[in-house]
């Protein structure tokens, strides 16, 4: 058996240059009875194969009506047909189910995107960095304009709600503007839930930061990732120019490359699609996205908190300090994604810079330190401020002590003394701020005891002319 092109040298040489059937022959390198086979053919004819009979032939009309019911596997099928006494192979069986049951692959529409009208998100992750003592998944942030294809990406250690918000509005503030729709997927952070047909019912937190900037976020259908096409391409560009064969050595050097590699490559290639460089054509589009309002959106997210006796609130593992003033009272902390923020009664009482390790002790020597107070701030604490005018050398009031009183934790009671004695019989009266009388902070009960050979220090009362005198000072002069 020849192929046709070389049916078609032989009719050439027979027809054209009329030679032999030997001389053919030698010419085609073929065998001379094949030759003359072909010679007597006006046309080409491929061989007709015999028809072999098959083991499945007398059961095809039992599986044809098996599948009409139902959507059998191959492998379903030959274990039905088993014990009906089919005796052939799954191959046979599995290219025949192909036959009659023709795989259909899904088509999709080509979506198109006025200038400013849409932007698409999606978040991706690299596997994971050391931050400090521990390892933490690496997400970033991808952004996508969908009629210029400007891209947006930013690197994060987690994918939470101030994460998401933050990223954002750095995205916002990178484009000059907000297009007037966002399309996201069905993430914890974005979407509550999504029933399938129905409409999305948006995180309440996600709902007001749109209408801060004047967006509409629109949700993707359950398992249609291929809806947002667009930033699913930007995931895998990431991952496959920038991520793939990069060594970083921090979380803190990943940003700033990324940032580098955003401006110098990814907004400035040639777009496969629209054949131009996205940096170009955004150029028509950001006159048309919306203008950013005039003060920027407070991402953090805020959650009760309290802390223990030791002067530490607990949040990801990690233990921070508050002011002992505050130990053991509950809290309104303000979560963002580079720092805490603790409240006390609205009041900001502690700052620190948020930790991604775990199981750390963050401390503030501020807060821990247990200040011994001075009998000074006892009339402060008795007194209101600017009740009290102390007299001293040359009519000079001391600098009154800015320390604070510690709290009523670490309370032993004082060694009795006269004073003691006599406020026990019927003169004793609680200090402000502590409910047992005869037990002070033990800062005070040290700085309580009467200096040896030292005179009372003379302090006036408003509206009395009596002066008064505190124990353990030298009278001036």
């Amino acid at each position: 058996m020849i192929d046709y092109p070389t049916f078609c040298q032989l009719r050439m040489l027979l027809d054209e240059k009329h030679l032999t059937t030997a001389q053919v022959a030698v010419e085609l390198k073929l065998d001379p009875k094949t030759v003359a086979n072909w010679a007597d053919r006006t046309s080409y004819q491929q061989r007709q194969r015999s028809k072999r009979l098959s083991k499945l032939d007398a059961f095809k009309g039992q599986i044809v009506a098996l599948l009409e019911r139902h959507a059998y596997s191959a492998q379903q099928l030959l274990q039905q047909l088993k014990p009906l006494g089919y005796a052939g192979g799954y191959s046979i069986l599995k290219e025949f189910v192909r036959l009659v049951r023709p795989v259909h692959k899904p088509a999709f529409l080509m979506l198109e995107f006025a200038p400013g009208e849409c932007a698409q998100v999606d978040w991706g992750s690299f596997g994971s960095i050391t931050v400090g003592s521990t390892k933490r998944r690496l997400s970033f942030f991808v952004m996508v304009l969908c009629h210029s294809r400007l891209l947006y990406v930013e690197f994060t250690l987690s994918e939470g709600m101030e994460q998401f918000l933050s990223c954002h509005r750095h995205a916002f503030e990178f484009f000059g503007g907000a297009p007037a729709k966002v399309m996201i997927d069905n993430l914890k952070v974005g979407v509550l839930e999504h029933p399938l047909g129905a409409p999305a019912r948006f995180h309440p937190r996600y709902l007001d930061f749109a209408a801060h900037h004047g967006f509409v976020p629109v949700a993707c259908q359950v398992r249609k990732a291929n809806e947002k096409g667009r930033v699913e391409n930007g995931v895998g560009y990431v991952k496959k120019n920038f991520l793939n064969g990069l060594e970083i050595p921090s979380f803190e050097a990943i940003n700033p490359a990324a940032r580098a590699w955003r401006d110098t490559v990814a907004n400035v290639r040639i777009h496969g699609e629209t054949r131009t460089k996205p940096i170009e054509r955004f150029a028509q589009e950001k006159p048309l996205l919306k203008p950013l309002p005039l003060c920027p959106y407070d991402c953090g997210v805020i959650r009760p908190i309290g802390s223990n006796s030791c002067c530490r609130v607990v949040f990801e593992t990690n233990r921070y300090t508050v002011p002992h003033l505050y130990a053991s009272q509950q809290f309104t902390l303000k979560v963002y994604p580079d720092q805490l923020l603790l409240h006390h009664h609205e009041k900001l009482i502690a700052t620190h810079l948020r930790s991604y390790d775990r199981r750390q002790d963050i401390k503030n020597p501020d807060h821990i330190h247990f200040p011994a107070c001075s009998t000074t701030r006892l009339s402060q604490a008795a007194f209101p401020q600017g009740s009290i005018r102390r007299t001293g050398p040359a009519g000079r009031p001391p600098a009154l002590d800015s320390r604070r009183i510690p709290g009523p934790a670490h309370r032993r009671p004082i060694p009795a003394t006269p004073g003691t004695r006599r406020r026990a019989a019927g003169q004793s009266r609680p200090l402000p701020g502590h409910q047992n009388p005869r037990t002070v902070p033990l800062g005070l009960a040290q700085e309580n005891q009467p200096t040896p050979g030292a005179e009372p220090f003379p302090f006036a009362v408003p509206g009395t002319q009596r002066q008064r005198h505190l124990p353990g000072h030298r009278r001036p002069g």
